[in-house]
């Protein structure tokens, strides 16, 4: 079991039975991803997704930000010089957050990103590829990569225009754009808006009843609706069949059947 301890730009720990959270702890820094950072994300998710009491997963920022994006300022003592190296920026980004938003995409268990504050170019892109993003009435949206004549490089090119479209995607990063939350959800780029002081309890409410749900049902459905976002329906549909030879014989769907009659909360147990 990680803890803590564990890591030194993240805090990782499970606030109540059924729920574990990552937070981004770099507050002087708006909680600017390095190096470092993104290996310790990639070891939290990997004990989340190994942990089969863990059923959702909610990722935050520490202070005033969600993430500003990849740290700029040259902060990160750990981080090797990938400068002078062959291809060295392209490997810098696959060993980075390359991995981190490929793991987030792939895990077949829910995650929320719980988005307090600035979630801006890469930061934008690490909330995007969460299942939900739920954010702070004060919380600012958008791409500044080019103000830095950078690029969405860390799979904002693939996420944007999949929420937005192309034309408003372009918009966004060509223009340098940073939109307040109620404009962002108008675009699709977040899932739910709430005030400021309402944001943690009402996210932890959100995780609360998704940890409650049929977790093999859960997964399965991400994984079948992930799947289909790129396949034709008669792949998605043989998906489906492949899908239900596991959840349909399951002790859990007993148990809904069981509860349903009963006039009864289920007690889904995963199995």
């Amino acid at each position: 079991m990680s803890s803590t301890s564990a890591y030194r730009d993240i805090l990782f720990d499970v606030p109540e039975p059924g729920i574990a959270q990552i937070t981004l702890n770099r507050p002087d820094k708006m909680n600017a991803y390095t190096g470092r950072m993104c290996k310790d994300i990639l070891h939290a998710l990997e004990d989340y997704v190994e942990r089969d009491e863990l059923r959702c997963l909610v990722i935050t920022g520490a202070g005033r930000g969600f993430c500003s994006g990849g740290d700029v300022s040259g902060g990160d003592p750990d981080s090797p010089d990938y400068k002078n190296k062959q291809m060295g920026y392209g490997h810098e980004m696959r060993v980075g957050m390359h991995e981190v938003v490929t793991k987030l995409h792939r895990i077949d268990k829910p995650v929320v990103a719980m988005i307090n504050g600035a979630a801006v170019a890469g930061g934008l892109t690490l909330a995007m590829a969460c299942d939900f993003r739920i954010a702070s009435s004060a919380a600012k949206l958008g791409d500044t990569s080019g103000k830095f004549a950078l690029l969405p490089d860390e799979g904002g090119a693939w996420f944007f225009p999949r929420a937005m479209g192309l034309d408003r995607a372009l918009k966004m990063t060509l223009l340098n754009e940073v939109y307040t939350a109620e404009e962002a959800l108008k675009l699709g780029l977040l899932t739910e808006v709430v005030a400021a002081d309402k944001l943690k309890s009402y996210a932890m409410n959100f995780a609360r009843a998704i940890a409650k749900r049929a977790p093999l049902a859960v997964r399965l459905a991400k994984s079948m609706m992930r799947h289909g976002l790129s396949s034709s329906l008669e792949h998605s549909l043989n998906d489906a069949a492949f899908a239900v030879m596991i959840a349909n014989p399951s002790e859990d769907v007993r148990e809904g059947v069981k509860a349903f009659f009963a006039k009864r909360e289920p007690e889904f147990k995963g199995r």
